[in-house]
């Protein structure tokens, strides 16, 4: 009677069948692992600029960035560097006249208050400081939502942040028009102050090297038409993405006492969307968010956003703490 053989990875080398037995395409690191592929990358952010570039309720320390991203970032330079090997290889088959290097995009993705935006910023400061110094432009799909007036015509304002409330099709020509080179690209503006779009103001993306699109959506397919014509997903344009995942019950809590932060903060401006909710006591504002989470934020993650964790390049799983505990590297 024969037997199957199943071969056994090497001792350093991650597993592709998880613990409970799931296939998965991607290699998984524990925290440990993946901090040793930093190699000698250096650090080039201080204890301030990460001070700086955390948002509100998304603690990272120095040590997040030496473990996690030192490591992400030295991936990164060699994925671009291999990507613009191949733009010019395509040239040189096409027989191409010479042309300028095609920005390379990466694209976050994940729930409220799970601190993609602090990723983003981070990746952001660290691409823009290696050695050649390439420009390195950040643009949320917040400013591609449409705007409040026509949110609330069409009915959507329970389901800002959801597919459906977002100008896709603005969103796809702007990132057309990055991955053509052209030059002077515009987005939309938006303010968390007012919850809206700004009118009139934009954002000028002038040819990066690199583009990161932070936002929550972005990895969420467009339904696929019956007849085969070819209609575009945001993620389509991506080089590279990012999924910032941890477990629902940590969401929540997190998104709750940021709520209650805000609270005490930005909700005092005089100019806040949320002043009305600046003198709710404590037990009333958790009451609210509480509402908030469960109507909109909690389906919106259960319904659109996690489907989407699977087609992620990379994904970042963070604890009750938001430190980081292991990373997912999609196999190529």
């Amino acid at each position: 009677m024969s037997q199957s053989v199943v071969a056994l990875p090497a001792a350093n080398e991650p597993r592709l069948v998880q613990p409970d037995g799931e296939l998965s395409p991607y290699r998984v690191f524990p925290r440990e692992e993946w901090a040793r592929l930093r190699a000698d990358t250096p650090l080039t952010l201080t204890a301030e600029d990460v001070d700086r570039l955390q948002s509100l309720n998304d603690p990272v320390s120095l040590d997040e960035v030496i473990a996690i991203y030192l490591p992400l970032s030295r991936l990164l330079s060699l994925y671009v560097a291999a990507a613009q090997g191949l733009f010019k290889a395509t040239q040189r088959f096409l027989l191409a006249e010479r042309a300028e290097k095609v920005p390379y995009i990466i694209g976050v993705a994940g729930s409220v208050a799970v601190g993609k935006s602090t990723t983003a910023r981070i990746l952001q400061a660290l691409l823009a400081r290696w050695p050649n110094t390439p420009k390195v432009d950040l643009v949320t799909t917040d400013g591609f939502l449409r705007p409040n007036a026509e949110l609330t015509r069409l009915d959507l304002m329970e389901r800002k942040g959801f597919p459906e409330s977002y100008d896709t099709a603005k969103l796809l020509r702007f990132l057309n028009d990055i991955k053509a080179g052209k030059h002077g690209v515009r987005a939309p503006l938006y303010s968390h102050l007012v919850y809206d779009v700004v009118p009139g103001e934009e954002v000028v993306i002038e040819h990066p090297d690199i583009l990161i699109v932070e936002g929550l959506n972005v990895l969420q397919p467009a339904r696929l038409p019956r007849d085969g014509a070819a209609i575009p997903f945001v993620s389509d344009f991506f080089d590279f993405s990012i999924y910032v995942d941890a477990h629902e019950e940590d969401i929540r809590r997190w998104y709750l006492h940021r709520f209650l932060k805000l609270r005490n903060t930005a909700f005092r401006d005089p100019l806040s969307y949320f002043r009305r909710y600046a003198t709710l006591s404590e037990e009333e504002a958790l009451d609210f968010a509480e509402g908030l989470w469960n109507r909109i934020n909690l389906v919106n993650l259960r319904d659109n956003i996690l489907p989407t964790r699977q087609r992620a390049s990379l994904i970042l799983r963070k604890g009750a703490s938001h430190r980081i505990e292991d990373v997912s590297l999609r196999r190529l």
